[in-house]
């Protein structure tokens, strides 16, 4: 069974120099890659293979020698993560790959060649050295991937993806007894067919003092100036508290139902659609109802547990 483990980092003023050299490289790597692979579709009519993207990647890598200075495999990583992409986009009807911007997430993963010291506190990654970290829990199993990130707000982490020996259980036989359904909505995040009803915590709405002020004096300064990154910093900050607030509710609430429950039932919204009404398309867009849909599809199969996704016409909370 797979699952993902996720520390904060704590890398020296040197180190942190380093791996915003092997994000923007990696950033860089993506984007040139997504850029060939458009044009070459354009202009020849064909996309380009990941064969051919990895004999460009060696030809680009001599062109620009700075590409050598960081670890290779996150580069490589980069060619596998647009090839998935462009698989999710052709097959699952996503939307087209995008280009990385500088001011968003940074990420690079690596397959293979990092350690972990435990009684140390701290993580080997090529190149970059032994990182202080911080291990809230251990783990036991083989390590398949492990990517290094920097949030908006400047703080690194580290999300080390686990094969262990714990084998997916079989589904549980599914009966009415033990199942729910529950309808999603604004003023209640979630209304059960028991009659339970679990309150809209609405998280940023509470913010929205703060944040107005913060955008305001941004809003001030000069582009490019140090108090201008300073304030920009203190928002994501703010977005961050937000979304961890959320992420811990969405969390309790749906391991709750699926250890209490062996069938959940919830309605497929529109959220795009939905979202089309301006009056209420912040809240829309901060309840994180496909974040936790995501959430108990992949607690209910830790539990053989069974996730139910209805017609959005139909009352859920009434099955």
């Amino acid at each position: 069974m797979l699952k993902a483990y996720r520390y904060r980092l704590y890398p020296t003023d040197e180190q942190a120099v380093f791996l915003n050299r092997q994000f923007g490289s990696v950033r860089y790597v993506y984007n040139w890659a997504l850029a060939l692979a458009t044009t070459t579709y354009q202009t020849q009519g064909q996309g380009i293979t990941r064969f051919q993207l990895d004999k460009r990647l060696t030809a680009l890598k001599q062109e620009l020698p700075w590409l050598g200075e960081v670890a290779s495999q996150p580069l490589q990583q980069a060619l596998v993560h647009l090839d998935k992409a462009f698989t999710r986009f052709f097959r699952e009807k996503k939307g087209y790959p995008r280009f990385k911007s500088k001011r968003g997430k940074q990420s690079a993963t690596y397959p293979q060649g990092v350690k972990i010291h435990w009684e140390n506190g701290v993580i080997y990654l090529p190149k970059a050295g032994w990182i202080r970290a911080v291990f809230s829990r251990r783990f036991s199993g083989t390590v398949k991937t492990v990517t290094v990130s920097r949030v908006p707000s400047g703080k690194f982490f580290v999300s080390v993806l686990v094969e262990d020996e714990n084998q997916v259980p079989d589904a549980i036989a599914e009966t009415w007894e033990r199942a729910v359904g529950g309808d999603l909505g604004l003023h209640d995040f979630l209304v059960l067919s028991t009659g339970e009803k679990c309150g809209h915590p609405q998280w940023l709405e509470s913010e929205l003092y703060r944040l107005k002020i913060l955008q305001r004096r941004l809003a001030k300064t000069a582009k490019g100036s140090k108090n201008r990154t300073k304030i920009r910093r203190k928002i994501a900050r703010l977005h961050e508290q937000v979304a961890n607030r959320r992420q811990n509710f969405l969390h309790k609430l749906s391991t709750d139902l699926v250890r209490r429950f062996d069938t959940v039932c919830i309605e497929d919204l529109n959220v795009a659609g939905m979202a089309r009404n301006h009056a209420l398309a912040r809240r829309i867009a901060q309840s994180g109802w496909a974040e936790f849909r995501r959430q108990l599809e992949y607690k209910a199969q830790w539990y053989g547990k069974h996730v139910r996704v209805i017609g959005r016409f139909a009352p859920s909370s009434r099955l």
